[in-house]
């Protein structure tokens, strides 16, 4: 009789657990590969030529050994009229079956009667595992009976496992022996206590950023010559991250339905030195409704414990901007694009302000009701707030929104308190109302980068290629800047205040449309037989591109300038900005002068070639255009200022 059979028969189950429980972690690891390598055969039946993951170093971490035939049953996976035809599938359920039994055991066994409704469906799962046929393969209706993670599409194996899972972590808390800062620990090593509090101590300082959502609860124990440390996210069925710790080694094995959040939280492991590697299931009917189930691993290497120690506590740091960090996404995207709501949230997780404050004191509410209590003309219905606002000004709204939540909440002040911030926040953004020139700026940007261009193609001549490219960038440019334009357009029909932005931005894409006719005429005088301008025509005119791209530099500033001008003002920055803008007067009137040596140069230099002349002529009128739009853009924008700063012009 081997000794655990007689334990067992002395009635001591209890002696059992820890090691029952440790074998059915183990068994867990094995059956999400199990059914990841399901998943990735039915990718690849549906895509033969798509590369194929080698997962021997996965099985091995998880105790397998005989990976052959679990590789040679991705490989040869194909599709026979819709049936999944797999070699080795009898192998494969026998391993399923066999470390489903290993893991329902704790769960299932360890009280004279186990949970009636996971010991049901275990008998249910291993009854369907020896009913399938391997020669007659997988029907789709079978493979996602198998796979699927969607509670309200009945049940699935995926799921059971998932349940047993968390059913482990709370015998897990049951069985444990002490507890060591806030983890249920057993079995540990000596030198295993400083790092579980390592990783306790980080974990326990960010913790209150959940406030009352569950989760962070960590079990660890010791598995031969490894420290494992398990934490239980929150909710979610497939939230649980593990973490192994061997010599001077860390891995991560942590699994997300979520793809952006699984990318968010790779991300802020990367940055403290954490490699990540990780795999995807198909996407494809029956596979998670097409939604790929994301699997990675992290791993660090530290040079000493004190290394070692350090990464476990910025990992557990990080775990409490996981917890409902998809529900604050969507809930941001109703305001900002969906790029932008997960900057938000990374920017929160870096500078642990998190985003459970701001969803505990109403989330979305909390902006639409500031939205309709501000400035009457500012918002109508249907609007989102990056539309109105622009998207750096919405933003930054945001995420100082998710900051006061988390302050307020912590500081146990009331949520109408937060709710009065957020109206105030919005109303004193709408009364600097600098979002405008967000608009502006980035249109100077591409202005500035077609002026260079065209001082580019004049300080020495383009080979062929060289001046397509150019003439490409530079028309690439000139549309980018259009569409902004239509942009403000677009806001000015529905908002009034847009409107004078508009007329400031029509002058602004005068110059851009004029520097880009510019690098078009320039193209033109290398069109055989032309060859180009005469040294004698090239430096005016490069004198006069080199002055109106300083002039557009200046504008650059000028915009920042009023950006940072408050409505108040402030002199430092209204003497910077009206200096700015006589800069750009100046060279208005400097590029005339430039733009009739230009012409002068070009009648005496290339009046043996005609065409080439009126071409370059013309091109230094485009240029010459372009000085006078700058003149115009800087007279409606010290109007704008002086009209927000309170001054009559």
């Amino acid at each position: 009789m081997r000794k655990e059979e007689a334990v067992a028969a002395l009635g001591q189950r209890s002696l059992l657990l820890p090691g029952w429980v440790q074998a059915a972690l183990a068994a867990n690891d094995r059956l999400k590969l199990y059914l990841s390598l399901l998943q990735e055969a039915a990718r690849h039946a549906g895509d033969p030529q798509a590369a194929v993951t080698d997962w021997s170093a996965e099985f091995a971490r998880a105790g397998v050994t005989e990976t052959g035939w679990l590789q040679e049953l991705v490989r040869s996976a194909y599709l026979a009229d819709g049936v999944l035809m797999l070699r080795h599938l009898d192998r494969w359920c026998e391993a399923v079956a066999a470390d489903l039994q290993t893991m329902a055991r704790p769960v299932c066994e360890s009280a004279p009667s186990g949970p009636a409704e996971l010991l049901a469906r275990r008998d249910a799962w291993l009854e369907f595992l020896h009913s399938l046929d391997p020669q007659e393969g997988l029907e789709p209706e079978q493979l996602a009976a198998l796979t699927h993670g969607e509670r309200e599409r009945g049940d699935s194996l995926h799921l059971l496992v998932m349940d047993l899972h968390k059913a482990l972590n709370a015998l897990a808390a049951e069985i444990a022996t002490e507890e060591l800062d806030g983890a249920n620990v057993w079995g540990l090593a000596p030198e295993d206590r400083p790092l579980v509090r390592a990783f306790m101590r980080e974990l326990r300082r960010t913790a209150p950023l959940k406030f009352s959502h569950p989760g962070l609860d960590t079990a660890a124990t010791r598995d031969g010559a490894r420290l494992l440390i398990q934490n239980d996210i929150g909710t979610n069925d497939v939230h649980v991250l593990v973490v192994t710790v061997e010599d001077l080694e860390i891995r991560l094995n942590y699994s997300d339905l979520h793809r952006g959040r699984f990318r968010f939280f790779q991300r802020l492991l990367e940055e403290v030195g954490f490699v990540w590697t990780v795999q995807t299931s198909a996407a494809g009917a029956g596979l998670n409704a097409g939604r790929p189930y994301m699997v990675g691993e992290a791993v660090f290497r530290g040079q000493d414990r004190a290394a070692l120690e350090e990464a476990l506590e910025e990992l557990a740091a990080k775990i409490v901007f996981v917890i409902d960090w998809n529900r604050a996404r969507k809930r941001l995207q109703q305001f900002v694009g969906k790029a932008q709501a997960q900057e938000i949230l990374y920017r929160a997780a870096k500078e642990e302000c998190g985003h459970m404050g701001w969803l505990l004191a109403g989330g979305e509410r909390l902006v639409f009701a500031a939205m309709e209590s501000v400035d009457g003309e500012a918002f109508r219905i249907g609007d989102r707030l990056d539309e109105v606002l622009g998207p750096q000004a919405a933003g930054e709204y945001l995420f100082t929104l998710l900051r006061v939540s988390s302050r307020m909440l912590l500081e146990r002040q009331p949520v109408d308190l937060v709710a009065d911030e957020a109206r105030i926040l919005l109303a004193r953004l709408l009364r600097q109302r600098t979002f405008e020139l967000e608009l502006l700026a980035e249109h100077a940007a591409y202005t500035h980068a077609i002026a260079r261009e065209v001082c580019a193609v004049l300080e020495e001549e383009p080979g062929p290629e060289a001046l397509e490219a150019q003439g490409q960038r530079g028309k690439q440019w000139e549309r980018e800047a259009d569409h902004l334009l239509m942009q403000a357009r677009a806001r000015a029909e529905r908002h009034s205040r847009w409107q004078p932005l508009v007329a400031l931005m029509e002058h602004a894409d005068d110059v851009s449309d004029a520097l880009e006719e510019a690098l078009f005429l320039h193209s033109l005088l290398f069109v055989g037989p032309l060859a180009g301008l005469t040294p004698g025509a090239r430096e005016p005119l490069s004198r006069l591109a080199d002055t109106t791209l300083a002039a557009i530099q200046d504008l650059v500033r000028a915009v920042e300038i009023a950006r940072a001008v408050s409505a108040q003002g402030e002199a430092e920055d209204e003497d910077a900005f009206l200096q700015t803008l006589w800069r750009i007067l100046r060279a208005e009137r400097l590029c005339d002068q430039l733009a009739r040596e230009a012409s002068r140069a070009i009648v005496a230099t290339m009046s043996e070639k005609p065409t080439g002349a009126q071409i370059a002529g013309q091109m230094a009128a485009a240029v010459e255009k372009a000085s006078d739009g700058l003149l115009a853009v800087g007279y409606a924008l010290r109007q704008m200022v002086m009209a927000r700063t309170g001054v009559t012009s």
